[in-house]
């Protein structure tokens, strides 16, 4: 059930246009200058961009594998355990999140690269 950090960072690497800025503890993932994650090497998480009803839906199903990070701009960012979470389910995650920050014509023109 674990998602090993290189298949994590594969899974980013395979989304269209991701910028990287890298920090001291994380990395942040944006597309076309709108974030939409982080990863965090330490402690094997990442945080993804969510919408409000879909970060408390996933924290409320299982907060052993999905915590609040922080909401900003009607958006709810939530931390995924790599280690607790299927592959499949964090591809969809991943996409979602990237989705909310691109524009609907990369969208259109890059539908789920997973699955």
């Amino acid at each position: 059930m674990a998602v090993p950090d290189a298949q994590f960072l594969a899974m980013v690497e395979r989304l269209a246009e991701v910028e990287r800025a890298h920090a001291a503890d994380y990395t942040s993932f944006s597309v076309r200058g709108r974030r939409f994650g982080y990863y965090w090497p330490r402690t094997h998480t990442t945080g993804l961009k969510q919408t409000l009803s879909e970060q408390l839906a996933l924290v409320a199903e299982r907060p052993d594998v999905f915590e609040v990070q922080f909401t900003s701009g009607g958006f709810g960012w939530v931390v995924v355990y790599l280690q607790r979470v299927d592959a499949d389910e964090l591809g969809e995650l991943l996409y979602e999140a990237w989705q909310l920050s691109a524009p609907e014509s990369l969208v259109e023109a890059h539908p789920l690269p997973f699955g």
